[in-house]
């Protein structure tokens, strides 16, 4: 199965699972630059659910759009577990919703020491402690980190809300 019918297939899933009263939702993406959102915009049973995005593609917008510290921002590159928890919940500060889930990542291609394909995945809820999870994927391609990262988020999400 093509890496965009798993994604289509999950973002399905999420609307049976969320039904039509389900939590609001604000993603933080940094290294997917909007595939995520773009996912759930493109099935109208989720797209009611998406309170809002942030796109924070550079160093400078995490700091800026989500109020990150600078020096923790810049000492771990971006991308951190840490730093996805934070991403999270700046998501969740800064909106309405009830579940913010956040990305950062290197996709490739390497550029110092990084690990390309390494992913850091977030959510956070407002009423119960959130979970993380990291994800190894290689250097696959851009592309392909990406989608994976979509898709591993979005198993994350479809099972938080499947639990509750």
């Amino acid at each position: 199965m093509s890496r965009n019918r798993t994604i289509a297939d999950l973002v399905d899933q999420l609307g049976e699972a969320r039904c039509s009263d389900g939590p609001s939702l604000a993603v933080v993406e940094s290294c997917t630059g909007g595939m995520f959102c773009s996912s759930l915009v493109a099935n109208p049973d989720v797209s009611g659910a998406l309170e809002r995005g942030f796109v924070v593609y550079s160093n400078e917008a995490k700091c800026d759009l989500l109020g990150l510290d600078r020096a923790e921002v810049e000492a771990c590159e971006g991308v951190s577990p840490e730093l996805a928890d934070k991403m999270a919940q700046a998501g969740l500060d800064r909106s309405r919703a009830d579940i913010s889930i956040s990305i950062t990542g290197f996709a490739g291609p390497q550029e110092n020491d990084e690990e390309v394909g390494l992913v850091h995945i977030a959510l956070a809820k407002r009423e119960t402690a959130g979970e993380r999870q990291t994800c190894h994927f290689g250097d696959i391609g851009r592309r392909a980190v990406c989608e994976e990262s979509v898709a591993a988020a979005l198993k994350l999400l479809l099972a938080n809300i499947r639990r509750d």
